[in-house]
């Protein structure tokens, strides 16, 4: 059995890839408490591994162009001389990287064409949507003889907030009118083109709904995204943080809140990691299904397109516009029960 002593996760991903990888260091310190654990990511997504007091170091996979340079990250990875590596996300420059760096345990999955480049392989097909992308992810520590059952009830993220972070996120709260003490509900309308989204409309009659309830509302967004977000202010009183934080003060604002609302993406993720109530809005598609992509939280609910369609197809869906059948009133009626149930003056 493979008992590692230094050991490499990589998650090359997007943000919601990588917080559903997160718990993994835990799981694995926990069985093997003097293993060093070093995560390879991407630069933008560095951040969320930087909050978890588990991980020992952190590697950003050198990039040029948007493209991997072998070169410089095999140099990078043969100094730090791994005896295993599990690829959460494989793709086939990762694989033919790992194989390069010469480490002796390569673990990945068993169902793609260069999986040959893994000496370690777990055979579980992804898309199928049977599991949740977390569980799928620890099934890979059973090739280093972990076989936990992870729930939405035994999990935990471990992400610790900065409190400088923290204080910088408060100001600009204080500097906006935002009353800590009084309910927050974050919304969160893109997706980064991840799955089908709820349309614009639909979240601009959440937002007035919440609005006319006296709920305070923020607007979050990538930077890109600015402008889109704009289009959910619907009165002075409700504020576009849009491109506004970085990571680290995304993640802290998302602390404040008491409900976040939004499509399937990263930042939702984030959202049920911290423990609080989400709403996410989900197509039909097999690729996208709540089951594999949903918030994994007991502080979650999902909604669908009223229209259960055979042999979802993305295409389809964009043209019928299903997304459009989702009721907004039953939304806005979920968040008015939650935060009743917060006894907030």
């Amino acid at each position: 059995m493979i008992k590692p002593k230094n050991l490499l996760l990589i998650r090359s991903d997007r943000i919601g890839d990588v917080i559903l990888s997160l718990p993994l260091a835990e799981i694995i310190k926990k069985h093997y408490p003097d293993c060093r654990i070093t995560f390879l990511l991407r630069d933008y997504t560095k951040d969320l591994a930087q909050l978890n007091p588990f991980i020992d170091e952190i590697l950003v996979l050198k990039e040029i162009d948007g493209e991997i340079d072998i070169k410089s990250n095999l140099s990078m990875l043969k100094e730090k001389h791994f005896d295993t590596c599990i690829t959460v996300y494989p793709t086939l420059k990762i694989a033919w990287l790992v194989f390069r760096t010469g480490i002796r345990n390569r673990i990945g999955s068993g169902y793609r064409w260069y999986s040959i480049l893994f000496n370690k392989k777990v055979f579980e097909h992804r898309k199928y949507a049977d599991k949740h992308e977390l569980e799928y992810n620890v099934n890979l520590l059973k090739e280093i003889g972990i076989d936990e059952t992870i729930t939405k009830d035994n999990v935990h993220f471990f992400i610790d907030i900065e409190k400088s972070v923290e204080a910088e996120v408060n100001k600009v709260l204080l500097d906006n009118g935002i009353n800590t003490n009084k309910p927050i509900v974050i919304v969160h309308p893109g997706s980064g083109g991840s799955a089908v989204d709820l349309p614009v409309e639909k979240f601009k009659q959440l937002v007035e709904l919440l609005v006319n309830s006296n709920i305070q509302v923020l607007v979050t967004g990538s930077e890109s995204e600015k402008a889109f977000c704009e289009n959910l202010v619907v009165n002075s009183s409700v504020k576009n943080f849009a491109g506004k934080f970085s990571l680290k003060e995304l993640v802290a604002l998302i602390n404040k809140a008491d409900v976040f609302v939004s499509n399937s993406t990263g930042p939702i993720h984030i959202a049920a990691a911290l423990n609080k109530h989400t709403l996410g809005f989900y197509p039909h598609l097999t690729a996208c299904l709540p089951k594999r992509w949903g918030p994994y939280s007991n502080k979650s609910k999902i909604y669908m397109p009223e229209n259960d369609c055979e042999d979802c197809r993305n295409n389809r869906c964009t043209k019928t516009e299903c997304m459009n059948t989702i009721n907004i009133k039953k939304v806005h009626s979920d968040i008015i029960e939650i935060i009743k149930s917060f006894n907030k003056e």
